[in-house]
């Protein structure tokens, strides 16, 4: 397919995220990753299964406007997730899932149209967004989450 350089850029940086996270993760001791910067912050452990969660949605919204005319994109409460059980679970299944669900993004955007990159769905908060700004989203949503784990890690010195 015919793509811009800024859609290859996005579809790289997908598929290197999840190696540049488990990177992080490799120097952290594994005492060290339920610490916080503070209160009400996210620890290391719930970053990384946010990441997983934010990017199942990912896939998903990227696929609806493929399939729907302008349809609505769903949002989700990050903090209700966060207080969940299943956040506190260790990290090996989180990361193995966190890759399958960037190499299918990577995958799906890899294979898509012009005219597909251009397809929109509507955010409950942000309005319209073209498949191509959702791609954007994601490809560089983990970069943000890289500097949070760093700042855990300045604070706590490790």
């Amino acid at each position: 397919m015919s793509r811009t350089a800024q859609q290859d850029a996005y579809i790289q940086q997908l598929r290197e995220f999840p190696a540049k996270l488990k990177r992080v993760l490799d120097e952290i001791p594994a005492e060290h990753l339920d610490k916080r910067v503070g209160e009400g912050e996210w620890s290391t452990r719930q970053i990384v299964h946010h990441l997983v969660d934010a990017h199942c949605f990912a896939v998903y919204r990227v696929h609806l406007p493929l399939f729907q005319e302008k349809p609505m994109l769903p949002d989700w409460d990050r903090d209700d997730y966060a207080r969940q059980a299943d956040y506190a679970l260790p990290l090996d299944n989180a990361l193995a899932l966190l890759v399958t669900l960037h190499e299918r993004l990577a995958t799906l955007l890899e294979a898509l149209t012009p005219d597909q990159w251009a397809r929109i769905g509507i955010h409950p908060t942000r309005g319209e967004l073209t498949v191509e700004q959702l791609g954007a989203i994601y490809a560089g949503h983990g970069d943000g989450h890289l500097k949070q784990i760093a700042d855990i890690r300045a604070v706590h010195g490790f």
